[in-house]
């Protein structure tokens, strides 16, 4: 039998989606159903003295009208509960929600929503991260001290403006810095973008008895149950949580926004209630990518080998750290400021800041695209003040089997040497350029998923298998993955191999999509499951036989990869394109053939947009970019060719040696393409890398 992971795959959700029947939560209805709208603020900070609901609640077919009032002291968030369901005495940015309707129709209840007339006191409003950390700024949480953490203790912040902070150091900094040749220094900044995902949010809750049902786009069911079950005060197993096809994530939709209002409007009005939300809305309130500023200080020898490094990057929060799900509530990677290097001696500072912004969360690979633009960057700075080759001070200072690297941690074993001899061969470095192009390299790395879950699987009379699970698939193949590696290990064809998703009344508990953990821990359960049903078949067990398989992922790895980018520049415009590119990925046994390079691909594009033209511009607190018309992202004409290289004979600790890809390629093509178009001639240190800001930088001006 030929083997299944040679053998490119059919989605098993495929055929639903490309024929139109495939069901999303904007699709779910009941009957009775009601339709919510919201009011937010028009302020960025204010205090809220009054919430007129009378002409709103006179509009034909409305059944509710819910205030801050009604809903205090309601909290929601993944970790921190800090963003009120409904604002009850301040706003904290442009778009904070402080009523909720219900009615017969969208339109009745929009009109409705309209209507409510709210009395504010406006109050100063922060929009830069160092003012707002800065001695004497208004404070923006002043009854911090009331918020709840879930399952940990919120770490202490140097100030009350702070969401989160680490420091961290290791070797001896001061040492490293006196033994350098050179001492360099850089800034750079990067704005908010958002995810862009094709679906925007949408969400249907009614209560049936003692259970709350929650139909939802978020990716991590079981997550939303624990924080639903916080926010409302009800047991975990009295809520259900339905999650159908999600239309994409990028790590946006680990946060729910709507189902703690609609649970207060069905609990208030009897009825279902359902909200779909605008892209419009998507843009103004949900959760972007963190806006960063970062300076780096490296000291390097004469060979340019690094001795020293310290860095402070500057996170903007945003007016809520809800969309945050780790402890330290900052971006996942916020202290990688250079990963995938040997760095012996560092000092990092990492700091979230609250501003009066519209809130952060977790986005595609979070902190590290911030981290890497401003890394490699500055090491391409500090290569071309040295005069060394990009590419051969990377070589030089990739990072190698035992040795430290920026987070203090020894690497055991390590493919950036390979990853870099191979990105010289399969680009061509060395070959001249035509007049007017210019050529970047980036590296980088990130670490392999881990976390813990369960599925179960069912092994039938005919001998085929039965797999259910709790975990989503908003995009990545995660079902897929799961039926590939169990027909692998039993030895059958794919399509012998059923894979359910189910909601958590009927599923063990899951931690649902994120971390680039589903494949390592997902795939490993899927994998011990079926190790359990070879066992107890080979037993002479009887058909039906079920079993439960589990994954307890620990193991601290990485996947490394490196970008060689080329860029055509215009330097009387200062306009640009990418016209070639390069990716050599170290992926280990890969699973999914076909979603693999998919996901490669699409991470070079999503990181191709930050580079270019994505940004979430805020101006007052107000984003201007409110539509796909004035927030651009990449189209197929702007995609150059993708040359890609994968390393597959490293394994990695995920099923029959499988590592992470989904949040692999993204990070370091902001840098690849920044230090390409630096080598045409204009070094750009903030962006996205416009063309204005490249006639600018090639006139000699700031940019």
């Amino acid at each position: 039998m030929t083997d299944v992971l040679r053998t490119p795959e059919r989605r098993v959700e495929g055929r639903e989606k490309v024929t139109g029947t495939a069901r999303y939560a904007a699709d779910a209805a009941r009957e009775g159903m009601l339709h919510a709208a919201f009011a937010g603020s028009p302020y960025p900070h204010a205090r809220v003295l009054a919430v007129d609901t009378a002409a709103a609640r006179a509009v034909p077919g409305v059944r509710a009208v819910l205030t801050g009032a009604d809903v205090r002291p309601a909290r929601f968030g993944r970790r921190l509960l800090d963003w009120p369901v409904l604002a009850w005495d301040r706003v904290r940015f442009i778009g904070d929600r402080v009523a909720a309707v219900a009615a017969d129709t969208p339109e009745a209840a929009e009109r409705a929503a309209a209507l409510v007339d709210v009395t504010y006191e406006e109050l100063p409003a922060v929009f830069d991260m160092d003012a707002a950390l800065a001695p004497g700024a208004p404070l923006i949480h002043p009854d911090a001290a009331d918020y709840r953490m879930l399952g940990v203790t919120r770490p202490p912040v140097p100030h009350p403006n702070a969401q989160g902070h680490q420091v961290h150091e290791h070797g001896d900094p001061a040492a490293g810095f006196a033994a350098a040749a050179r001492v360099f220094e850089h800034e750079l900044a990067l704005p908010p973008v958002h995810h862009a995902y094709l679906e925007p949010r949408a969400a249907l809750v009614w209560i049936d008895g003692a259970t709350v049902h929650v139909v939802t786009t978020n990716k991590a069911p079981f997550s939303l149950r624990a924080q639903l079950a916080a926010v409302a005060g009800v047991a975990e197993d009295a809520i259900v949580v339905h999650t159908p096809h999600v239309g994409g994530d990028f790590g946006g939709k680990g946060l729910s926004l709507d189902e703690w209002p609609l649970y207060f409007l069905a609990r208030v009005t009897g009825r279902p209630v359902r909200s779909v939300l605008r892209y419009a809305d998507e843009l103004q309130i949900s959760n972007t990518r963190h806006g960063a500023r970062i300076r780096l200080r490296t000291g390097v020898d004469r060979d340019g080998r690094i001795t020293a490094h310290e860095a402070r990057v500057r996170f903007d929060g945003g007016a809520y750290a809800a969309g945050k799900p780790i402890p330290f509530l900052m971006p996942g990677e916020a202290m990688a400021t250079l990963a995938g290097y040997r760095v012996p001696a560092a000092r990092v500072e990492a700091t979230c800041a609250y501003t009066n912004h519209l809130p952060a969360g977790h986005d595609r690979a979070p902190g590290q695209p911030q981290n890497s633009f401003a890394a490699e960057s500055h090491l391409d700075l500090i290569a071309r003040e040295l005069g060394v080759d990009p590419l051969e001070l990377r070589e030089r200072n990739a990072i190698r089997a035992g040795d430290v690297d920026v987070h203090g941690d020894e690497w055991h074993a390590s493919e950036m040497p390979r990853v870099l001899a191979e990105l010289r061969r399969a680009s061509g470095w060395g070959r001249p350029l035509p007049p007017g192009h210019g050529r970047g390299v980036a590296l980088g790395a990130r670490h392999v998923g881990r976390g813990k879950t369960s599925l179960e699987l069912t092994l039938d009379e005919r001998g085929d298998v039965v797999v259910r699970s709790g975990v989503t698939d908003q995009g990545g193949g995660a079902l897929t993955m799961i039926g590939r590696v169990v027909a692998r290990e039993l030895a059958i064809a794919p399509e012998r191999v059923r894979v359910e998703q189910v909601d958590t009344a009927r599923s063990p508990v899951d931690p649902g999509v994120g971390g680039s953990r589903v494949t390592m821990v997902h795939g490993n359960a899927a994998l011990d499951g079926a190790r359990k049903l070879a066992a107890a078949r080979d037993a002479g067990a009887a058909p039906p036989i079920r079993v439960v398989g589990s994954a307890d992922q620990t193991a601290h790895m990485f996947g490394s990869y490196a970008y060689a980018v080329e860029v055509e520049l215009d330097r009387e415009t200062g306009a640009f394109r990418v016209v070639d590119a390069t990716l050599v990925a170290d992926v280990g046994t890969v699973i999914n053939p076909v979603a693999v390079r998919g996901q490669l691909e699409g991470g070079f594009a999503f990181g191709l947009g930050q580079a270019l033209m994505e940004e979430l511009a805020i101006v007052g607190g107000r984003v201007v970019t409110a539509s796909f018309g004035e927030y651009k992202i990449p189209s197929i004409a702007d995609v150059p060719p993708l040359r890609l290289v994968l390393l597959t004979d490293a394994p990695g600790p995920g099923p029959f040696g499988a590592k992470s890809v989904g949040e692999l390629a993204n990070p370091a093509v902001v840098g690849a393409v920044a230090n390409a178009v630096a080598d045409a001639g204009a070094r750009v240190l903030t962006l996205p890398i416009s063309a204005e800001k490249v006639l600018a930088a090639l006139r000699g001006g700031a940019a």
